[in-house]
């Protein structure tokens, strides 16, 4: 049985994976920028290994992201649908939530 209270939860569970993401994928920009700068100052091979590993630690997490933000999408879109065949048509949770799936879409829609 759907609530308002699980709703809250997956929607805000939605929105912390999006913002876990777009650190992710800052978080890649910067460490690459900082392997190429290594690279050009002729940086210890030691350190230029570490610092690719961190690298493609980073890198990993993105797909990792993306997979859990999918997992989420779908239980709160199935959260919103019994919510809404329960006769919970509105209110500022069901809003948040639609909005939230938007965004979320959208932003799939973009990275495709």
């Amino acid at each position: 049985m759907a609530t308002l209270r699980n709703l809250k939860i997956k929607t805000s569970t939605c929105k912390r994976i999006v913002k876990e993401l777009h650190s992710y994928e800052k978080e890649v920009e910067r460490e690459a920028a900082k392997t190429t700068e290594m690279k050009e100052k002729g940086s210890d091979p030691y350190d230029l290994k570490q610092q690719e590993n961190v690298l493609a630690e980073s890198r990993m997490m993105i797909p990792d992201c993306h997979k859990r933000l999918e997992a989420a999408i779908a239980d709160l879109k199935a959260t919103l649908v019994e919510l809404e065949e329960s006769d919970h048509k509105d209110g500022p949770e069901i809003e948040d939530a639609r909005s939230t799936l938007a965004e979320v879409t959208q932003l799939f829609q973009a990275t495709e």
